[in-house]
Formats: structure tokens, C-alpha cells, sequence
């Protein structure tokens, strides 16, 4: 998968979160955005947008609201903590969002991804409470923002966003959306002993190991919708 990951004020490309991705075989556009030019970063992302072609837009701190501030097409955003309220005028994000946000950042208050949910009309499973500070570079959140990215593009979107209990996600039929499942979980159970997992297992039917994704909770290695791994 291609993924253009725009960093946050003060950092550089290169970092702890896009060479997660990259470790976890994705190709990763991960320009150099200035510090005190907004408008030059808003610039610079939305060349490298249009240039690669990228199918997930990530965005962290104040790359979130260089993000939300390009024109991304049908991609999908997954924003870190997003500072929306410091930097552009975007107020709002479409359906195909995830914004995963620490209740403990002290940076940009999580308060401000509620408010940016409630602006889009958007569920409240579409914010995801994670990780212990604003970097979001722990193994859980690390894992969080990859499922994000990974979660497929061609799912029913307006039959999984009604999903909101565990029982409705039992009952769904998720076949050929195993990210998409596994990120529906977490949201719905809101369970933090569940680990999302990215990995490949042996398909009988195809005789060779596939990427798929599942939770694991202690030594069960099972995804409750899909059925047991192999």
C-alpha cells in the first residue's frame, strides 16, 4: 500500500511512526514539511499527493491539519492527534476517517478530536482513544494507526458504519474485510485487552500464506467473526 505520512511541527520524516509503516512493507512518501510556513507545507503535501497517488493520507499533530487541508481525493485519512484548531481552516472530515487520539495528550487536547467528529456528523467510533501522550508511538497506538491504514478500501461503508454493537459485528458478514473487521472490533468492544494483529496465515483454498489481520486476547488467536486461524 502507498502511504503519504506528513509529520508534526518539529519533527522530520524519518521517524518512529513512518518506519513502522514501512517495516510492515508499505511504501511511505514522507516529505519535509517547513515549521513556519503552513501554507508552503499545505503546498508541498498536496504536490506530493498528486504526484504518487497515495491510497492512505496519515497525518500527525500538525501534519493532521496539513492533511485535512489538501485535497486527498477518495483516500483515506488517518490523523494522530490531529491540530486542527491551531493550523488551516478545514473544520470537518469525511466518512472514510480515523483519528486515533491519546486522552492523556497534553499537547492537543482530546476534547478537540470530539469536537472535530461532532463537526463532520461523523459516529463516535470514528475517534479512537489510545495510547499514554501526544507522540503516540507506543506499541499499541503503533499498531492502532496500522490497522487504520491497512483497513480495506471497498467495503460497504454506510452498512459498517451502523455497526455499533458486538452483536451486530458477530452477525455481519466480513469476508474479503478482515482489517476492516479487526479495526470494527476494537471500536465496538472498546475492550483495551483485545491486540490488534498484522500478519499472514495459510489459506487452505489458495494452498499459500495470505496477509490477513485478527485480535488476540491473552493465548486465544481467534478474530469472533471470522472464525479460527489456521
Amino acid at each position: 500500500m502507498k502511504i503519504l505520512y506528513l509529520h508534526g511541527w518539529q519533527s522530520v520524516p524519518g521517524g518512529v511512526k513512518p518506519t513502522f509503516l514501512v517495516q510492515h512493507g508499505h511504501e511511505v512518501i514522507n516529505p519535509k514539511l517547513p515549521d513556519d510556513d503552513f501554507a508552503e507545507a499545505v503546498r508541498i503535501a498536496q504536490a506530493e499527493f498528486d504526484t504518487h497517488q497515495p491510497d492512505v493520507v496519515v497525518g500527525s499533530s500538525r501534519g493532521g491539519a496539513v492533511a485535512m487541508n489538501i485535497n486527498s481525493g477518495d483516500a483515506r485519512l488517518v490523523l494522530l492527534c490531529p491540530a486542527w484548531k491551531k493550523w488551516g481552516t478545514a473544520r470537518t472530515v469525511r466518512a472514510s476517517t480515523v483519528i486515533l487520539h491519546s486522552r492523556a495528550d497534553d499537547v492537543i487536547p482530546f476534547a478537540d478530536s470530539e469536537e472535530l467528529v461532532r463537526n463532520s456528523g461523523l459516529p463516535e467510533y470514528t475517534l479512537m482513544e489510545v495510547g499514554n501522550d501526544h507522540r503516540l508511538a507506543d506499541p499499541e497506538s503503533l499498531e492502532m494507526m496500522l490497522e487504520a491504514c491497512a483497513a480495506d478500501g471497498d467495503e460497504p461503508k454506510d452498512e459498517i458504519d451502523e455497526i455499533t454493537t458486538e452483536e451486530a459485528a458477530l452477525e455481519f458478514d466480513w469476508e474479503g474485510l478482515c482489517y476492516t473487521a479487526a479495526l470494527k472490533w476494537i471500536k465496538v468492544t472498546k475492550d483495551r485487552s483485545w491486540t490488534l494483529v498484522h500478519g499472514t496465515v495459510f489459506s487452505g483454498e489458495l494452498d499459500k500464506r495470505i496477509e490477513h489481520a485478527w485480535c488476540e486476547r491473552g493465548e486465544v488467536r481467534w478474530t469472533p467473526f471470522l472464525g479460527p486461524l489456521h
